[in-house]
């Protein structure tokens, strides 16, 4: 019995942020091979004021972001869905920057990201305070995130673990956790399950279990993204986040095209990407 492929990997790069590596072509193709219907591309978005301008493009290259895109659009078309989003930093006072920027293409998908790694965040956040301080202004910043309307889902959302890892515990943030989850789920925004966490010095996909199950009490919609800088990672352990989900009650998954979510049944998937296609 064949089925037709009907799953998206939403989150991924391109070498225009430093750090990642091939074509966006070499994404398209093993997507095929996994059985992916799409995969959309999420590089680091340009900011203002020289925010961490080393893992990401510049303002001059976003121009030259959206052709590659249309590129590898063009040459799978018929073969594997290509198309454009962007991972955008949020920062209280860039909201203004974020809102043009998402003006200048016609994006598909906008994934909001706090990335409290960053030198620049952790100055302002770390600097002068405890870690516990610092990693609760985090999960603060992911509500205020939602609630500027900007994005369309939450990246990572517990990726703060990840700086001070051998200290981090979930168990030590979760009434700040469940506030800024509540203010999440009133905004309708989506949350995303990133597979890329078990290559970090704190490994675990983000996020973890405890906070997945927080955002199911709460109807949080879930989106699958596999932070792919090199193809081989495309849909990455996929089959073990989708049994995550299951685990913690969700029984649909979802992806973003034209900025509306699509919600598709998570044993649907199962029968696409367990069964890659021959090409």
């Amino acid at each position: 019995m064949s089925h037709e492929p009907n799953m998206y990997d939403s989150h991924m790069h391109t070498t225009l942020c430093k750090h990642a590596r091939g074509k966006p072509q070499d994404y398209a193709k093993v997507a095929e091979k996994k059985g992916l219907k799409g995969i959309i591309f999420t590089c680091h978005s340009p900011m203002p004021y020289g925010w961490s301008p080393k893992v990401r493009m510049s303002i001059n290259q976003f121009d030259e972001y959206v052709d590659m895109i249309q590129q590898a659009r063009d040459e799978y078309a018929g073969r594997v869905d290509v198309r454009l989003g962007m991972e955008s930093d949020f920062m209280p006072g860039m909201e203004g920057w974020l809102e043009d920027l998402h003006q200048k293409a016609d994006f598909h998908y906008i994934l909001g990201s706090v990335h409290p790694q960053t030198d620049e965040y952790k100055l302002i956040y770390l600097t002068g305070h405890s870690r516990l301080e610092y990693e609760k202004s985090y999960f603060e910043n992911l509500a205020n995130a939602a609630e500027s309307g900007l994005f369309d889902c939450l990246s990572h959302p517990d990726i703060v673990k990840i700086v001070h890892a051998n200290e981090y515990k979930v168990s030590d943030h979760m009434d700040t956790l469940k506030r800024s989850l509540d203010r999440i789920a009133k905004t309708g925004i989506a949350m995303e399950l990133n597979t890329s966490g078990v290559l970090k010095t704190y490994k675990e996909m983000n996020p973890g279990m405890e906070i997945l199950g927080e955002m199911f009490k709460r109807d949080i919609p879930v989106v699958l993204g596999s932070d792919s800088h090199d193809a081989h990672r495309v849909s990455a352990d996929f089959d073990k986040a989708l049994n995550y989900l299951r685990d913690v009650g969700y029984t649909t998954v979802n992806y973003f095209l034209n900025r509306e979510r699509q919600e598709i049944a998570i044993d649907d998937v199962f029968l696409t990407i367990l069964q890659p296609r021959m090409v």
